[in-house]
């Protein structure tokens, strides 16, 4: 490990070197935020709602993160959730994600918006997680089914909270657009990052050529430079439950439906066939002064009644974090961006140091609460933090 990510020392300190890393218009991309950025700050001030009530002369001298989703057992109980354009931040920037996840025994859900074909990102040293945003059609959506099925997925993931797209303003503050468009800014922005302009871009260039978005249909898409991109991530506003219900009966494998916050919606996505929910408001990007997945959770939980598995991302940066989910009765947390800042500076070291240093964390909260296996969490080891604590 280079002596740059052992200066590293939490998840948050990634996103500060990737902020010297990146270029200010990818910077902003992985960082934005719906408008005032209050969706964001509600995920993460949800944490303080809870506080730990740890027992003391417990036995921790062996602690145990594993845990079980859809019958298979992972090392911990956290995975890397789907983000687009993660090549063009990171070299291979899902390739490294995808591998890095398998070495450490967890999940990463390849994202619908990624620029390396699913077929490069499945089996063995890869993931069996994919993420889609539908297309517009019943014809169009049976042809990425298939497309996802045959690549080796298993576990399909639909994303449900991006009917239209979010309100650029924090894209066009930091430079960012759909296209890309050359300017001089821009190519001032990427010269100003030689590491990421050779070691990233002008790599990824010679090697591989424009990235493409690859997977957000049964064939290649357009190139993230091209003038009728948005043209792929439009046509969303008429889907409906019904749509959801057409890609249960296509979908042979498990169906996890992302985006849930509302208990009436997840009772729906349980009728409709999901496998699995995940509680999240998209990482604060879409509408603003939207609630904190942490304060939904125990409303879905109560709606679906432990008839699904349960997970949830938004805001997750402490092992602490994930102990308070899992205590609350989540049954697996995902992470997004800190993820992505450790593959942009530091590659498989990266996104292996992330992990560890998370694991740790989780690890070591564990024996200061008291719990050595993660069966043990539950409402007895928090009580609601009060005004004035």
């Amino acid at each position: 490990m280079t002596a740059r990510l052992e200066r590293i020392l939490n998840l948050d300190d990634f996103e500060h070197a990737a902020r010297r890393h990146l270029p200010r218009p990818l910077m902003g991309y992985v960082s934005s935020v719906a408008e005032d950025g209050m969706t964001a700050r509600a995920s993460r001030d949800a944490f303080e709602d809870y506080q730990f009530l740890p027992r003391a002369l417990v036995n921790v001298s062996t602690i145990d993160t594993r845990t079980e989703l859809f019958g298979r057992r992972y090392a911990l109980p956290f995975g890397i959730a789907p983000m687009g354009i993660s090549a063009l931040s990171a070299w291979r920037g899902d390739q490294v994600l995808a591998q890095s996840a398998a070495s450490a025994e967890i999940p990463m859900i390849v994202s619908g918006s990624s620029l390396i074909a699913m077929e490069e990102l499945a089996g063995e040293n890869g993931t069996d997680w994919f993420q889609a945003y539908l297309p517009g059609t019943h014809e169009d959506i049976e042809a990425l089914l298939a497309r996802v099925e045959r690549a080796g997925f298993r576990n399909l993931v639909i994303t449900v909270d991006f009917a239209v797209p979010p309100n650029p303003e924090t894209h066009r503050r930091h430079g960012f657009s759909s296209p890309l468009r050359p300017s001089p800014r821009l190519a001032w922005d990427g010269l100003v990052r030689p590491r990421w302009l050779f070691g990233t871009f002008l790599r990824t260039l010679i090697q591989h050529g424009m990235p493409h978005f690859e997977n957000n249909a049964a064939t290649r898409g357009v190139a993230v430079m091209a003038r009728n991109v948005n043209r792929d991530f439009s046509g969303r506003r008429h889907l409906d439950w019904s749509t959801l219900a057409h890609v249960r009966k296509h979908w042979p494998g498990k169906l996890v439906v992302k985006g849930i916050l509302h208990p009436d919606d997840a009772r729906k996505a349980v009728a409709t066939g999901a496998d699995g929910l995940i509680v999240s408001n998209h990482g604060g990007r879409q509408l603003d002064s939207t609630v904190a997945p942490l304060r939904m959770l125990p409303e879905v939980l109560q709606a679906v009644d432990g008839s699904v598995p349960v997970m949830i991302d938004g805001g997750f940066r402490r092992g602490s974090h994930v102990l308070k989910a899992l205590a609350l009765g989540a049954d697996f947390v995902f992470l997004g961006r800190p993820f992505n800042y450790a593959a942009s500076v530091g590659g498989h070291q990266g996104v292996a140091r992330a992990i560890h240093l998370l694991a740790e964390e989780l690890e070591r909260d564990m024996a200061l609460l008291g719990v050595t296996d993660l069966a043990e969490l539950g409402m007895q080891q928090l009580r609601p933090a009060r005004a004035g604590d």
